[in-house]
């Protein structure tokens, strides 16, 4: 990230709000340098991708000189091993592994799954092991996957997600143990884990994997992407504890708006220069 402020470093999860193409397009414009998109449904359903779109994708990506990452969707079940559909999940994560060179994408972020309380052991070990193949083939494909700290539900929720603890998610990086697998830390998803936080979530996984940091506000008690300001999250702290690890990588703003996501960055570096943090 060498010679790039603070602010230049956080960038925008366009998801699916607008087409790759003219995301590319308002980063440029906007002086951002990071987007993550995901690609499957319209605008950027992952069938659409054809040679003159693929193209098209890259020569805006080459023009403007954007980082690009894909974005896979934490609603499929990457812990799933029913019949068919756990050759479906294989099937999707591969084709998003495919894309990704073909594009230029320099990550992608995926997902650990989830389970039902019940059997939580075979899940997570299903996980574990489709991650593995997968990081197999994205060596193979030369393209990195970061893997996503999720949010905790409630106690009595039956669904919950993998990996949220600090724990798990360092099972998940030990486990899968591949030069292709690095981590996404969702700063909000942290605050709200009970008795955690982000400060400690940070002391509990070794920090050295991470290369990226998602952000948005929370209010400390349930899973809400908020604008910054509105939720409890402390960014000046935040900040200064990451950038005081050395931390070097990107950021990725991911709530409500892209407007509100460009206008948050601001907002973000403020509270960090109030902390001391180097922002320029």
């Amino acid at each position: 990230m060498s010679g790039k402020t603070l602010k230049q470093r956080i960038g925008i999860d366009i998801g699916r709000r607008v087409s790759v193409e003219e995301g590319l397009e308002w980063a440029a414009k906007n002086d951002v340098h990071f987007i993550d998109v995901q690609t499957d449904i319209h605008p950027n359903a992952l069938e659409s991708f054809d040679a003159e779109r693929i193209a098209s994708v890259r020569a805006l990506k080459e023009k403007h000189n954007i980082n690009l990452g894909l974005h896979t969707l934490s609603g499929v079940n990457v812990a799933e091993f029913s019949p068919f559909c756990r050759d479906a999940v294989d099937a999707y994560l591969k084709a998003y592994i495919d894309l990704a060179p073909q594009v230029g994408a320099d990550w992608i972020v995926v997902h650990g799954g989830y389970h039902f309380t019940a059997c939580r052991t075979l899940r997570m070990q299903t996980a574990i092991d489709r991650l593995k193949r997968m990081a197999g083939y994205a060596e193979e494909k030369g393209v990195l996957l970061l893997l996503e700290n999720l949010n905790w539900e409630p106690v009595l929720a039956e669904v919950n997600y993998m990996p949220v603890t600090p724990a798990e998610t360092m099972h998940f990086l030990t486990e899968i143990n591949s030069p292709a697998v690095r981590w996404s830390f969702t700063a909000n998803h942290a605050h709200f884990l009970p008795g955690v936080g982000i400060s400690n979530f940070i002391d509990a996984v070794d920090f050295s994997l991470c290369h990226e940091v998602r952000l948005a506000d929370n209010n400390g008690s349930y899973e809400i992407h908020q604008r910054p300001g509105e939720g409890t999250i402390d960014f000046g702290a935040m900040f200064k504890k990451i950038e005081g690890l050395g931390y070097k990588g990107h950021y990725t703003n991911g709530f409500t708006t892209i407007e509100d996501m460009l206008a948050g960055r601001d907002y973000m570096v403020a509270r960090a220069a109030e902390a001391g943090v180097k922002i320029d």
